[in-house]
């Protein structure tokens, strides 16, 4: 029969330790056709072809198709509705109040939902935006419109480590090529940029969501570009302040028309800004189309985000985004404690022989003999004598009258 000995409150210590760890999200991830995947949640009706679009695309840590593949941050975008962006686009609203948009916009209430679920999620409130300084009450400071990136929970773990987020982004960049199905081939980047919560630390602000901090450029630490929702896992950005939003785009893009325009574009496309040289050029009713507003209107968040990920990100294999989790380990420290007199004998019926005396390790000088033990296993039971853990030892611990031992037992959660 097993030895019981009742452990004292004395004996018992608790206490929390956190464990780091780096993660690293290549750019061929974020832009990879094989590691993005895409979700058909939209679909449009009426006439023509219509439009299938996502709502937000799922970066995977490898291809997604294999099971071994973990899905590492969701990336959607969202604007504000009370926006130029959105009111510069509204041509009426109907009797329930929904906004209703030309046929030139897409997914424009879709959008605006992203934008204010994540309100919901971070700041409390759907009707609420988002600011950078955090707590910016000018128009300059509002984020009309916001690059949303979720971090997966395998990867945050209880939070983001403040101080050890990094992003690499280009500020300026162009699908230059197309394959005949539509899929991007090449792209085009220039002006990169690093963006940081340095300075974080001592700074950061408690709101609905949590701790969050200022995400900034490393060229200039003043100027700051969106928040950083720690606990969250949730990263909010500027998209006029983290790419040129004035930048003049042109390309073909998916749209709700039976026949395109011209320029050899595919059925179901429109043509923004101008695209082409030579006698192919074509050109749309805005030539001078530029990212914001232009592209966050006529173009689906598919095409957007295919734009993001593949161009501003870039396709190589350096880091493009890079951070630092923290686990927090609650552990309970259980001294087991033994006396010299005390588990000197063990419950192993090989321990004694049919006639009740210890079995010994040399014959006819029993009593030279001390009786010893080898500590391998430890019970923690209940005041009911129900078996709560078992402890194992890493090799078998000597125990005899001639030592006291004490064995820590360590409980983390």
């Amino acid at each position: 029969m097993a030895t019981f000995k009742e452990i004292n409150a004395s004996d018992i210590k608790t206490g929390k330790s956190f464990l780091y760890q780096l993660v690293d999200i290549v750019q061929k991830n974020i832009s990879g056709s094989d590691t993005r995947k895409k979700y058909s949640h939209f679909v449009t009706g009426g006439a023509g072809p219509g439009i299938t679009s996502s709502l937000f695309h799922t970066i995977h840590d490898n291809n997604f198709s294999i099971q071994a593949a973990n899905p590492v941050l969701d990336i959607a975008v969202g604007l504000f509705s009370g926006s130029n962006t959105v009111t510069g686009s509204v041509i009426a609203q109907d009797y329930f109040g929904n906004l209703i948009f030309p046929s030139q916009s897409v997914m424009m209430r879709e959008k605006i939902d992203v934008y204010m679920q994540y309100a919901q999620l971070l700041l409390g409130s759907a009707d609420s935006f988002f600011s950078s300084p955090i707590r910016g009450t000018d128009s300059d400071d509002r984020i009309d419109e916001a690059m949303f990136i979720s971090f997966k929970r395998l990867f945050t773990r209880d939070e983001i480590r403040p101080q050890t987020f990094a992003m690499k982004l280009y500020t300026t960049a162009a699908i230059t090529e197309r394959d005949s199905g539509f899929n991007l081939i090449k792209t085009s980047e220039s002006g990169s940029h690093i963006f940081t919560d340095v300075g974080s630390l001592g700074s950061q602000q408690t709101m609905f969501g949590g701790h969050v901090g200022a995400i900034r450029s490393s060229v200039s630490t003043t100027s700051e570009v969106g928040s950083l929702w720690y606990q969250k896992g949730v990263a909010v950005l500027d998209l006029k302040k983290i790419t040129s939003g004035s930048q003049h785009v042109s390309g073909v893009i998916k749209a709700i028309n039976a026949n395109s325009p011209g320029g050899g574009a595919p059925v179901g496309t429109m043509v923004i800004g101008a695209s082409g040289s030579g006698n192919s050029a074509v050109t749309s009713g805005n030539p001078k189309a530029s990212f914001i507003p232009d592209l966050m209107v006529s173009a689906s968040i598919d095409d957007i985000l295919d734009h993001i990920c593949s161009c501003r990100f870039s396709s190589g294999t350096y880091t493009a985004i890079t951070f630092s989790n923290t686990t927090n380990v609650n552990s309970t420290l259980i001294y087991c404690r033994s006396k010299a007199a005390e588990f000197n004998y063990s419950s192993n019926p090989s321990f004694i022989d049919d006639s009740n005396t210890i079995n010994v390790l040399e014959a006819g000088i029993e009593d030279r003999q001390q009786s010893f033990t080898y500590f391998t296993t430890i019970g923690l039971y209940d005041a009911h004598n129900n078996l709560l853990a078992i402890a194992k030892t890493s090799r078998p611990v000597e125990k005899s009258t001639e030592r006291d031992l004490t064995i820590r037992v360590r409980l983390d959660f």
